[in-house]
């Protein structure tokens, strides 16, 4: 099928209309993009970490980040964390996530273990 095209006084195409898969061009692959950008390596005394609060169907996470760490330093300090807080966690992307309201030692532990806070 041919798009419709509505053509000048040159003889030169105004626009057509039409999908981009009538012509071969429209079936190429898009370059993979990396998902996660480049992510520079800071020592735990260069960081200004932030927490947060959250409540997911009613029960409170504690949040702290984000961490620039390698994933396997970041994984790492996650265990440990949960380890001496006696909570669950995940580590998600560049942050920690922890259950239950626990900021307060949280903030302790991660000092201890020489990073900074923010205010």
């Amino acid at each position: 099928m041919k798009p419709l095209e509505r053509r000048m006084a040159d003889n030169k195409p105004l626009f057509s209309i039409g999908s981009a898969l009538d012509k071969e061009e429209g079936w190429r692959f898009e370059e993979e993009k990396s998902s996660s950008p480049s992510l520079e390596i800071k020592l735990p005394c260069k960081h200004f970490l932030v927490q947060k609060m959250e409540k997911r169907q009613g029960k409170p996470v504690s949040i702290v980040g984000p961490f620039f760490l390698e994933k396997e330093a970041l994984a790492k300090l996650c265990s440990l964390l949960k380890k001496k807080l006696g909570s669950g966690g995940r580590c998600k992307e560049e942050w920690l996530e922890f259950q239950g309201e626990c900021r307060e030692k949280l903030k302790t532990l991660l000092v201890s273990e020489g990073f900074r806070f923010k205010g």
